[in-house]
C-alpha cells in the first residue's frame, strides 16, 4: 500500500498512527520495542525514525511505501 507524505519525512511512530496500525503512541512505542516493526527489510529500533519517500514499512504482513 502506498502512502502519500507532504513534508520531507514522517516519524515511524506517528507513520504507524497514520497508517492504523497503532491507536495511540504508546502503542506504537510497543510494537517498535517488541522488533515487530521492519523498516526497509531491517528490525526498526527507534521510534522517532525518519521516514521519506522510498522508505518502506513492514508490519504484521502489511506492506506500506511511503511516497
Amino acid at each position: 500500500m502506498d502512502i502519500k507524505i507532504d513534508t520531507e519525512f514522517i516519524k515511524l511512530d506517528s507513520f504507524l498512527k497514520f497508517a492504523n496500525v497503532a491507536s495511540t503512541g504508546g502503542e506504537a512505542k510497543f510494537l517498535i520495542s517488541e522488533g515487530l516493526v521492519l523498516v526497509n527489510g531491517e528490525v526498526a529500533h527507534e521510534r522517532g525514525k525518519k521516514l521519506r519517500p522510498g522508505d518502506r514499512v513492514e508490519f504484521d504482513g502489511d506492506l506500506w511505501r511511503i511516497l
